[in-house]
């Protein structure tokens, strides 16, 4: 064999492997955050808007190799902290490649297959987004400890009320596009979840696994520590669910505050009168037209073993 032959089968081996090792990219998504990696003097990029356009040429490169990739989202603030933590120096590539490899291991991720980064990035903020709320809510929930006179774990009896009181409540809205809000006010920022959910006359509900498990920690965390918080639902009904009449589509909004580990049904008054407050400065606003303000549907709680008079 020739050394020409063994050179292009060496480089064929190298091609094969390469595209079994995969790939991490940690992206800075906007304008802040590049412009606060700009002061390192090793960062070699002066605009975002072309360092955007690099990576994204990066990834589809990679992809055209047949190289998994995972992109995550590049924390300015978390990289500070994490170079503090391990002596490292912040202004070096290998700790910047540290860095993406630690978040790619532990943080929010998507797996990059082709599309523009102006389409990926929304979705990996929001993913980061959720990942960052379940973590909040899932330290508060271990906060709950054991029950002093039983020795029950409240944690897990808080999160399987939870998941009940979801299922009840989905089920008592029956069909429509739903978008529910539960925020429960513990710690700072507060906890705040959404699941969008959808359910047609003689079909299986439709709604995210992931937005589901953030949403019943959330509430299961306000169940657990029996803080003040409380459910909004905002079902949407449009044409189809009302057959062939051709009706526009229209809203109904409706709320549960959290009392006695339980979401309580607000009246349509109390819905009223939450909705069209400012959260910030209690000053009322107007109603949305073509918005029903209804009352809660009655959820109903089961035994609370963990309640002692």
């Amino acid at each position: 064999m020739t050394s020409t032959s063994r050179y292009t089968d060496r480089s064929a081996a190298h091609r094969k492997l390469r595209r079994e090792v995969p790939s991490a990219a940690a992206v800075l998504a906007d304008e802040q955050d590049f412009q606060a990696m700009s002061r390192y003097r090793t960062f070699p990029f002066d605009d975002h808007r072309s360092y955007l356009r690099q990576m994204e040429h990066l990834l589809r490169t990679l992809a055209s190799q047949g190289v998994l990739t995972t992109v995550s989202l590049f924390d300015p603030a978390a990289y500070e902290k994490y170079c503090t933590d391990l002596a490292l120096d912040p202004d070096r590539t290998d700790s910047r490649s540290r860095y993406t490899a630690e978040v790619a291991r532990t943080g929010a991720t998507l797996t990059y297959q082709g599309e523009p980064l102006s389409r990926l990035l929304p979705l990996l903020v929001e993913e980061a987004g959720r990942q960052a709320t379940w973590d909040h809510a899932s330290a508060v929930l271990a906060r709950a400890g054991d029950c002093p006179e039983c020795g029950d774990d409240l944690a897990h009896a808080a999160f399987a009320r939870a998941t009940l009181a979801v299922q009840q409540l989905l089920a008592s809205l029956g069909s429509g596009s739903h978008h529910l809000v539960c925020s429960v006010a513990a710690g700072e920022p507060p906890l705040l979840a959404v699941l969008h959910a959808t359910a047609e006359e003689g079909t299986r509900l439709q709604l995210d696994e992931s937005d589901t498990l953030v949403f019943c920690t959330v509430l299961a965390a306000g169940l657990a520590l029996r803080t003040p918080g409380g459910i909004v639902s905002r079902t949407t009904t449009g044409p189809a669910d009302h057959d062939t009449t051709g009706a526009p589509a229209h809203d109904t909004v409706r709320g549960w505050s959290l009392h006695e580990a339980w979401p309580r049904a607000l009246s349509a008054a109390e819905v009223f009168t939450a909705y069209c407050t400012d959260a910030e400065t209690g000053e009322p606003i107007p109603p949305e037209h073509g918005v029903d303000y209804a009352p809660g549907l009655p959820l109903t709680p089961p035994p609370d073993p963990h309640h002692h008079d």
